[in-house]
């Protein structure tokens, strides 16, 4: 009797197990998640961490505890060669990025031989556009007048940005003048390990303007403190920067998309994605994210992960037409 019973319970429990495995349930995430954004403080990336982990919770769409990491370094590229490498099987760790991620992988000097390939794309969650961003009691009202004067003498013009040269605020900030008919490599471009340092930088007097995103640049804005020449979106924003030109209305023909999204490790499983995609759909959806959108100004912009990933694909090739046209490709 006791071996059929206990064939009998073995039997259950193995039948229990399969129709578990069967039913596609999954535990995860069963322990605390961090989300790196790979920047110092107060930039676009370290916004983006801290409201999408703050929403998640409060919203009660993550369990778990999540906590956010900045991982500064090389305009994202340190940090990405470290998630690449050492955490392509932790899902407990995800990171958030924009164009650098692509622009890093592609540019020819400070190259990073990693790039959004090396992760498994989840969601794109926002856009934002690029600004040229003075101080307040700069002498510069128009972008145009900033251009002249590097034009006339570059060496006695700094400009600065929030990562390294060749990456995204560098794009952002050489591209006016290269389209005005200035060789960007003769701009002079102080990189900085952020958008918080960068802005610190231009009102401690150390830059005559910056290369910014303008959500970042929104507080400032705000507050008095800056003036922002002009933003790379193709038509004028809302709300408080309803009186900026845009590049094209000051007559330089240029645009700029800055998109941002979330990504994890590439070795990602089935249900640990799947996770992400129904929670981050949840996220795009909810009222309390949208409030969020409305407070940091910015637009929102959702594709899942396939779609995101086919995004990522067509920007690729972007970037790398506007790395060429700049002599910074690799």
């Amino acid at each position: 009797m006791w071996k059929v019973g206990a064939f009998t319970l073995l039997t259950a429990v193995a039948l229990t197990a399969c129709g578990s495995k069967e039913s596609g349930k999954s535990s995860y995430p069963e322990k605390p998640l961090v989300v790196v954004a790979p920047s110092g403080a107060g930039g676009g990336w370290d916004k983006t961490a801290r409201s999408l982990t703050k929403i998640l919770a409060e919203a009660k769409l993550v369990d778990q505890t999540m906590t956010v990491e900045n991982k500064p370094g090389g305009g994202g590229a340190v940090y990405l060669a470290e998630y690449a490498t050492q955490e392509s099987k932790n899902p407990y760790k995800l990171i958030v990025s924009s164009p650098p991620i692509i622009i890093n992988n592609l540019k020819k000097e400070g190259n990073s031989p990693y790039g959004y390939k090396d992760t498994t794309p989840l969601a794109q969650l926002t856009k934002d556009f690029g600004a040229i961003v003075v101080a307040a009691d700069s002498k510069y009202t128009d972008i145009k007048s900033l251009l002249d004067d590097i034009k006339a003498d570059s060496s006695k013009i700094t400009v600065a940005g929030g990562s390294a040269p060749g990456s995204m605020d560098h794009v952002i900030t050489v591209l006016p003048a290269y389209k005005y008919g200035i060789d960007p490599k003769t701009v002079k471009y102080v990189s900085y390990d952020g958008g918080g340092e960068a802005i610190a930088a231009l009102l401690g007097k150390n830059a005559d303007a910056i290369g910014t995103d303008i959500s970042s640049a929104a507080e400032y804005l705000k507050a008095g403190k800056v003036k922002v020449l002009a933003v790379t979106s193709a038509e004028r924003l809302g709300g408080d920067f309803k009186d900026i030109p845009t590049l094209k209305e000051s007559g330089i023909d240029a645009e700029f998309t800055i998109w941002r999204g979330v990504f994890g490790p590439k070795e990602m499983k089935d249900d640990e994605l799947a996770f992400w995609e129904k929670t981050l759909k949840s996220l795009n959806d909810s009222e309390a994210w949208k409030k969020e959108l409305q407070a940091n100004a910015w637009e929102p912009e959702y594709k899942n992960s396939a779609d995101f990933e086919k995004f990522l694909g067509e920007q690729e090739v972007l970037i790398k037409d506007v790395l060429n046209a700049l002599g910074m490709a690799k």
